[in-house]
């Protein structure tokens, strides 16, 4: 009696259990990567923000207090590619926003391409130095085309990154004209953007943009502030700079927003039962990228009007498609524009470290072991790239110069370590190599990776772009909203090369073809 009763309980409970149906994907997965995100500053800042932006996501989302990055020196551009494609620079081939190009001995952009022209820009622009898949490629192949995928960006690379191979469309502002531009690469530009840029795009609007405090100045009182009065900027008074400078404002959020608007209502996104997906990008770095220590209350402000901008877009995509109908996941980039030196009454220890010199008299020392020769191609972004063709001529070990090359360099003051790219590649392991070998590429880092002590000045030559070292980790949140999410806070480190695979298994598709890691459970 017992055996035959709990076999018709078993019977019933895989019965049910099979017969419960996947729940459906979501119409609309929306993306929102905001560069320079901080936790701290989002979370410090709360007295600050209304109940519809911030405060609704810490209630009703899974909110992560701390994304990580598996690799080291993160920027706009790598930090993209690797939530979009679930893997790190080693294997996407972002490596920064910008790179050293032995062939040309100058430096050239994530997505540079000569072979494709610009719509509203003399700019040529393609994701094709993205070597690897992206979950918004995988949703086109999985849906064979049907599904929509667009970006709407300030940034050229964030929006092409973001819409990788074979996305339907990548915008972003051009910084000269203020009008929104994309790149032939997606083929036809759309009749309804060409139609914003002819009324609506800021360049109309320029005039009366002006950006003041949304606050009384006694509300700033999180950050260390020298100022007693509000700042004031308009922007048609910085002539060339105007839509640069616009577009390092937190006005330019809502300029996105008005894209992401117009979008929502003039293609066929989010309508059908297809799963489609909108990138967007929004920026809450520092104003025209100068330290917090000059722009505090621009910085508090800049989350202000963040917060309300996130407002802004949750409230458009429930009138427009629905919460229900439509999964959130919002990102951090990871990293912040780098502070100013320490004043010297601190006495904190530190320096200036320039590689040019550097390369100079490492070239020098090359010359004197093994004659005379430019062994030293070029440097960027404190990586030095040695001459392979000299090297091969003249019948030298490659491994065995990169190796005399790190013991010369780590003699400069300022340097910590150096790596070479022989044990990037083929050294012993450790934590800390892992994490600059996720950051490495054979065919585009250097032969050397400078790692400069914390509290140094790398100076940038021909340049005011000068960046002090800090070790420190940038707390980044990551937060999932919407459809079957349940609200929590997760204080436990997350890392970010686990979205592209969880949102991949939201939308019932593969994950993108370098992705390792295994989804997040939400």
């Amino acid at each position: 009696m017992k055996k035959g009763l709990i076999t018709s309980i078993l019977a019933l409970t895989f019965g049910s259990l099979q017969a419960q149906p996947l729940p459906p994907s979501p119409k609309l997965v929306v993306t929102l990567t905001i560069d320079q995100l901080r936790t701290d500053y989002m979370e410090a800042f709360s007295s600050l923000y209304g109940e519809r932006g911030f405060k609704r996501l810490l209630r009703e989302g899974k909110v992560f207090r701390q994304a990580e990055y598996s690799f080291n020196v993160t920027d706009r551009a790598s930090a993209i590619a690797a939530f979009y494609t679930g893997t790190t620079p080693s294997m996407n081939g972002i490596i920064a926003e910008r790179w050293f190009d032995p062939k040309t001995l100058r430096p050239r952009n994530c997505v540079d391409d000569s072979a494709f022209m610009g719509n509203y820009t003399d700019q040529n622009t393609a994701p094709t130095q993205l070597l690897t898949s992206t979950f918004a490629d995988e949703l086109k192949i999985a849906t064979k085309n049907a599904a929509l995928v667009y970006s709407i960006a300030p940034f050229r690379d964030a929006a092409v990154l973001s819409a990788g191979h074979s996305g339907n469309g990548a915008f972003w502002l051009n910084h000269k004209t203020g009008k929104w531009c994309g790149t032939t690469y997606y083929g036809e530009y759309p009749w309804w953007l060409s139609q914003y840029n002819d009324g609506q795009s800021p360049d109309f609007r320029i005039k009366e943009m002006e950006w003041n405090p949304l606050h009384p100045v006694t509300s700033y009182t999180f950050l260390p502030e020298w100022r007693t009065i509000p700042f004031k900027y308009k922007f048609e008074t910085e002539k060339d700079n105007k839509y640069r400078r616009l577009i390092t404002s937190p006005l330019i959020n809502d300029e996105v927003n008005r894209v992401a608007e117009d979008l929502l209502d003039k293609s066929n996104i989010g309508k059908d039962e297809i799963t489609d997906l909108l990138a967007i990008t929004y920026y809450a770095g520092n104003y025209n990228h100068r330290s917090t220590q000059e722009c505090a209350m621009e910085m508090q402000d800049t989350y202000a009007r963040l917060d309300q901008s996130i407002a802004h877009l949750l409230d458009m995509l429930e009138r427009k498609v629905g919460l229900q109908n439509v999964l959130l996941c919002i990102a951090s980039t990871g990293y912040t524009d780098p502070d100013g030196a320490d004043i010297g009454i601190y006495r904190i220890p530190g320096g200036e470290f320039y590689l040019n010199r550097c390369a100079t008299l490492l070239n020098m020392y090359l010359m004197a072991t093994y004659g005379e020769g430019q062994y030293v191609e070029g440097y960027y972004n404190q990586q030095i790239y040695l001459n392979h063709k000299l090297i091969e001529e003249k019948q030298l070990n490659l491994a065995d110069m990169q190796q005399k090359s790190a013991e010369f360099l780590v003699q400069f003051s300022g340097v910590n370590k150096v790596y070479s790219a022989y044990h990037l590649l083929l050294g012993s392991w450790s934590p800390q190599i892992e994490r600059i070998r996720n950051g490495f590429h054979r065919h585009r880092s250097g032969d050397l990776i400078i790692e400069v002590l914390p509290g140094w000045t790398v100076m940038q030559e021909n340049s005011n772009d000068n960046r002090v070292v800090r070790a420190a980790a940038i707390p980044a949140p990551l937060i999932l909203l919407g459809k079957g999410i349940k609200p929590e806070i997760i204080r436990m480190p997350v890392a970010v090369d686990r979205v592209a695979p969880t949102l991949s298994s939201a939308m019932r598709i593969r994950a993108p073809n370098a992705c390792t890691a295994t989804p997040l459970n939400y």
